[in-house]
């Protein structure tokens, strides 16, 4: 998919950025320019316009990168959320309800939360530790379970 314009010339950017300053290079340049500005310190006799250059500098870099790391996150969360759902549309059984779950509300996230919850519960008291079941197919288990377990009890009391 091909952006056009600012936004592709932007996303280019902020990659590029997000690369450069998340490297060893760039932690040594700022390690560098910490440096230089301490032993400049008794030169400047530690005044008010020292302390400002720096402040000043790290409070720019710092609000700029606030933005440039959270449109990073965003694109790997999204990417992320993308592999994700591509796992679960492709998986036989997995619950399609799954799908684009970050964009549910936090009270509907809690409402999956519980029935995975109760879902562990059961997978406990399977005798395969391993077996993995979607919520559906945990719940018609169970059920059959019961039923089983109900028809043993009753042919035991018969015999």
């Amino acid at each position: 998919m091909k952006q056009k314009g600012f936004t592709a010339l932007f996303e280019r950017f902020s990659t590029d950025v997000t690369k450069a300053t998340g490297s060893s290079t760039a932690f040594l340049l700022a390690l560098i320019t910490i440096l230089v500005w301490v032993i400049t310190g008794p030169i400047f006799h530690y005044s008010d316009t020292w302390q400002l250059v720096i402040n000043t500098g790290t409070t720019i870099i710092t609000f700029l990168m606030v933005f440039l790391i959270q449109k990073s996150q965003n694109k790997d969360s999204m990417a992320i959320q993308l592999k994700l759902n591509e796992l679960i549309a492709a998986q036989d059984g997995a619950s399609n309800r799954l799908l684009n779950v970050e964009d549910l509300s936090e009270a509907e996230l809690l409402t999956l939360h519980r029935y995975y919850t109760v879902l562990v519960e059961k997978a406990k008291k399977d005798a395969k530790i391993t077996a993995s079941h979607s919520v559906e197919e945990a719940e018609e288990r169970h059920v059959e379970k019961l039923k089983d377990q109900r028809q043993r009890k009753a042919r035991k009391k018969s015999a």
